[in-house]
């Protein structure tokens, strides 16, 4: 695809339909409100747990450190997309249970991953923003089908999706009618062996640039190293994202789910220490709740 085709479909009228997604559309950007946080303002906003919910003490802790830290909303996975069909898939619907008990006890709004159609009803029960993994990113029956619902949905950047092709597939969405969408930068495959993916940085502030959806970036799917996990989230912060999705495990080397890439307690404490000084260096702030309401999705 030439860099002319590509730039007219993030910046211009597409030729395959109306760009919702383009900065001109709303030049103030899109705020999206979940809970008591909004996302898409100045306030960066942090999103934490496992990879996946194990079991209710594993679950418990998890939320239990991420809110001690400072995040705002709690990350699991219910069901989980694995490369190999023998790797562990989820605890299905008694781990959203398990979620949602945990994010209620720290009073954290949940984001988990919705894989397929038939599962939307139960995502809308439990999640408060619902996750379109990157394998799914070109899902476009669950797309569609998201467009029609009225909770925030994030979608992740595929594997090895162009920009344009990232953002056509949050115009799915747009499309049906959801204006709650955010955007995730997790890394795309490259030539480099040495990390788990690629993050792509650059396209973090082209994007932030020539469309008015928030962006969050994953670090722990990008590196694939907690070593690098904290330096990738301040240097996301400093490129213009407006959130982090980060995996915390009480007990990484235990884990069923990418344990080599989740931070600790401990790290991730770090990790929300440091945030607030590069963030001041950029005229931002990590949110904290305000007396002023927060502005919902305009």
């Amino acid at each position: 695809m030439g860099g002319r085709g590509t730039d007219q479909g993030v910046q211009g009228a597409s030729k395959t339909g109306p760009n919702r997604a383009r900065r001109e559309v709303r030049p103030e950007g899109t705020r999206i409100t979940v809970g008591r946080v909004e996302i898409g303002g100045p306030g960066f906003v942090v999103m934490a747990g496992p990879c996946a919910v194990e079991d209710a003490e594993q679950t418990e802790q998890s939320a239990a450190a991420v809110a001690a830290a400072g995040a705002h909303v709690l990350r699991g996975g219910a069901f989980k997309p694995r490369t190999s069909p023998y790797a562990f898939q989820g605890l299905g619907e008694p781990g959203l249970h398990l979620l949602a008990e945990a994010g209620r006890r720290h009073g954290l709004p949940l984001i988990s991953e919705v894989m397929d159609t038939a599962q939307i009803p139960l995502l809308m029960e439990y999640s408060d923003i619902l996750q379109v993994g990157a394998r799914n990113m070109q899902n476009f029956s669950l797309l569609r089908a998201l467009g029609k619902v009225r909770k925030p949905v994030l979608v992740k950047r595929g594997l090895a999706a162009t920009i344009e092709e990232w953002l056509l597939a949050a115009e799915y969405v747009l499309d049906g009618g959801n204006e709650q969408v955010l955007l995730c930068e997790r890394g795309i495959r490259t030539f480099e062996t040495a990390m788990r993916n690629t993050l792509d940085l650059a396209a973090v502030t082209y994007v932030k640039q020539r469309s008015h959806l928030p962006v969050i970036v994953d670090p722990s799917h990008a590196t694939g190293h907690p070593g690098l996990v904290v330096p990738m989230s301040l240097a996301a912060a400093a490129a213009g994202a407006d959130g982090l999705l980060v995996e915390v495990h009480p007990w990484p080397e235990r884990a069923l789910c990418d344990g080599a890439q989740a931070l600790t307690p401990e790290r991730f404490q770090d990790l929300m220490n440091r945030l607030p000084a590069v963030l001041g260096a950029v005229d931002r702030f990590l949110w904290k709740d305000s007396p002023v309401p927060a502005v919902g999705t305009r």
